[in-house]
């Protein structure tokens, strides 16, 4: 049996973080107390009721319905779901754009390696809200207005007000076409997994590029016809001093998205780069050797071994990027800093409105982490 004397390690150690522990329980409970206590002494309410009542302020870009009638709630949760979408699209493209400039860097061609290197070394050392002010200012100061908009293709605008797409119809065969190329990725992904499975059991490789184009092609087509086949489109068109009717990608999303991108791709870059070194240079000749081209040698045997360096530090510039979007408040995305900036503007529940923030972003970063740490488990090398 184990004794209980203060000269046993197990003993102390317990007492030591029993001790811990009440000081941190007693230090929370001083704060909580006393910050509710100076609340109520100033007659400032505390709580979230406030987050039923009506916002009466409106939201320039929603992805939902929204109207100034709304609770405050929803105008958090739209703030919330433009922070979702910046943040979803710039980690795929900032992945993108750093794999390839990471791959640039290493190139044979003189002239592809030097400017990658200087675009790395360019972005990196370049304070992101500098380059959003940037954009910015690029997209809505050296753009022509509304009634002079470029038209890159039909029905396809370009202007300080942003970039106009067309938009298909509300109609049955688009949302199917929609639920079918859904469903392709999802059997796409499966048979690489499949296909990747096979692989290790059998040694034997067979392309799967065809069958994923047919399941990206056909499933959305099928479900097209399904519906009807319709071929109706609301296209953008001018009326007054602006344009009606189609998709907008804002001047706001736009810059910060693209500055989102640029910025992060470059760090990105160098954990690609420095990936890619990791793997001994006898994997290159050994494959090499083989008769393999080198773009093969890349993609069939560098990169999966290098993947187990490169997944933690493209990891943490997830993170980073993420975090960094609460930077649109700076030229007017309305994200969820800016909303609940503007809550606690208009309702005084400043210590609230902080806590939505930091819990959206602790939940999007620990949602980011959990995901990219489960597939870096999988790609980690397993000892025996």
């Amino acid at each position: 049996m184990t004794r209980f004397s203060w000269s046993n390690p197990s003993v102390r150690s317990a007492v030591y973080q029993a001790v811990a522990l009440a000081a941190v329980a007693g230090l929370a409970w001083f704060l909580v107390s006393n910050t509710l206590a100076n609340l109520a002494a100033r007659n400032i309410a505390s709580g979230f009721g406030f987050l039923g009542r009506e916002a009466g302020f409106a939201i320039g870009e929603t992805p939902i319905r929204y109207d100034p009638q709304d609770t405050y709630a929803r105008a958090i949760l739209v703030g919330l779901l433009n922070t979702l979408r910046v943040a979803a699209a710039g980690i795929v493209l900032a992945t993108i754009l750093g794999t390839v400039v990471g791959i640039a860097r290493l190139s044979r061609n003189w002239l592809v390696a030097r400017l990658a290197s200087v675009y790395v070394e360019l972005m990196r050392n370049t304070p992101l809200l500098l380059q959003l002010f940037l954009w910015y200012a690029l997209i809505t100061e050296t753009l022509p207005p509304a009634r002079q908009a470029l038209e890159l293709l039909p029905g396809v605008f370009l202007s300080n007000r942003g970039i106009k797409l067309p938009l298909p119809a509300d109609h049955l065969g688009f949302d199917l076409a929609a639920a079918g190329f859904g469903l392709a990725v999802v059997l796409s992904l499966a048979l690489a997994h499949w296909m990747r499975k096979r692989q290790q059991h059998s040694g034997d490789v067979r392309p799967i590029a065809h069958w994923v184009v047919a399941l990206l092609v056909g499933l959305p087509l099928a479900g097209w016809l399904a519906g009807g086949a319709p071929v109706q489109f609301d296209v953008p068109h001018l009326q007054g001093f602006g344009f009606i009717g189609g998709a907008t990608l804002t001047p706001e999303f736009t810059a910060l998205l693209f500055g989102l991108v640029i910025y992060t791709a470059a760090f990105i870059a160098e954990v690609v780069r420095a990936g890619i070194q990791s793997v001994n240079r006898g994997q290159w000749e050994a494959a090499e050797s083989l008769g393999l081209r080198r773009s093969k040698v890349l993609r069939l045997v560098v990169l999966p071994q290098a993947l187990r360096v490169i997944i933690p530090p493209v990891t943490s510039q997830y993170l980073n990027l993420t975090k960094n979007s609460s930077l649109a408040v700076a030229i007017g995305y309305p994200d969820i800093v800016s909303i609940a900036n503007t809550t606690l503007n208009q309702t005084g529940q400043a210590i609230e409105g902080v806590l939505i923030i930091m819990t959206v972003y602790l939940a999007v970063s620990l949602t980011i982490s959990v995901l990219m740490n489960l597939y870096n488990r999988r790609m980690a090398l397993v000892e025996r």
